[in-house]
């Protein structure tokens, strides 16, 4: 993915903290001055090291309508480690979260929102198993999202993807990662447009621990992300993440043709062949209407047989890298090879 950041960059960090931020002017200043500032503090001397900055935040501004850039603004002229990354108009949070770890210069590189339900006091957690060894920490909910409807819609979401995905996702969790500079690397490759992070991140691998954490309030405001936007982000989840829904009516038409063939086979030998012993009197509305069965099933596993090739094309365009190498847990390769 060509990159669309500057390319000159602050003296790097040993890790960044990604926040995308969209209308949120009412609780951003409450969120760095009373939650992510003091949780980095507490973690200065844990990721001091001689030469580099511990810590740096990059805020992206997604195109917001109220004060949220101007906050951010004003935020960044307090120190040179606060970067504000403010896209030209509302391309969506996927894309803000990329175009912020693009421009993160850290070893680990941790993404969290800015409303506050991503707790910052959980940072200690992340960052102390990301020193153990593990490239990827993954925070998941111990709570539910919200309301009746968002928490069964959740588990839905999470039982259907795992049911198609070749990648299985740990229900409930979240955004709220700690990526190590590999993984990072590795994720910046990925050049598809249509894209969900955190499925991106679970199809690379690496090694990969899990914090649970109690979800709070927002500081202020009313979440972005209306019931109709979860739902395209579901749909769009299962379209991204595994090309299964392009076989379903392929599987349902084979059923069908199926069935109708059995039960066509029935009516002609019990009511031609044997001369329709057991009464059934079959009309030829029905015979025409089972005719007609027989004839969609054919059609949906004519369209089942076209996924099959269009799967292959969907696939190819995506233009995923074809591997990931966890050069940590590797041995002897050049270090100047492309891998």
């Amino acid at each position: 993915m060509p990159s669309l950041i500057p390319s000159v960059r602050q003296e790097s960090a040993v890790l960044s903290v990604v926040v995308p931020a969209y209308n949120e002017g009412e609780g951003i200043r409450s969120f760095h001055d009373s939650l992510l500032m003091p949780a980095l503090r507490q973690l200065k001397d844990i990721l001091a090291v001689s030469g580099e900055n511990p810590y740096e935040i990059v805020y992206v501004n997604d195109g917001s309508t109220d004060t949220t850039l101007e906050k951010l603004q004003s935020i960044a002229e307090t120190a040179s480690y606060i970067k504000v990354v403010n896209l030209s108009r509302n391309f969506g949070k996927e894309v803000a979260t990329t175009a912020g770890i693009e421009a993160a210069s850290g070893q680990g590189v941790l993404i969290m929102d800015a409303d506050g339900q991503h707790p910052p006091a959980c940072i200690e957690r992340f960052v102390d198993l990301w020193q153990k060894g593990h490239q990827v920490i993954v925070g998941v909910r111990s709570n539910d999202a919200g309301g009746f409807i968002k928490t069964q819609g959740s588990k839905l979401f999470y039982r259907v993807l795992n049911s198609i995905s070749d990648q299985q996702t740990v229900p409930r969790s979240t955004d709220f990662r700690l990526l190590d500079r590999e993984v990072v690397d590795a994720f910046l490759r990925f050049d598809e447009r249509n894209r969900i992070t955190r499925g991106l991140i679970d199809w690379l691998g690496f090694q990969r621990e899990y914090v649970e954490f109690a979800a709070p309030d927002r500081l202020a405001g009313e979440a972005t992300y209306s019931l109709r936007k979860l739902v395209g982000l579901a749909l769009n989840s299962f379209i991204t993440m595994s090309t299964k829904p392009l076989f379903a009516f392929g599987y349902l038409g084979l059923l069908i043709t199926l069935l109708a063939a059995l039960t066509g086979g029935v009516i002609i030998l019990q009511q031609f062949l044997l001369g329709d012993p057991m009464g059934w009197d079959i009309s030829g509305s029905a015979m025409v209407g089972i005719l007609v069965t027989f004839l969609v099933g054919l059609l949906l596993v004519a369209q089942g047989m076209l996924a099959v090739y269009l799967s292959h094309i969907y696939v190819q365009a995506q233009g995923r890298p074809l591997y990931a190498v966890d050069r940590s847990s590797s041995r002897n390769l050049y270090e100047s090879k492309d891998v």
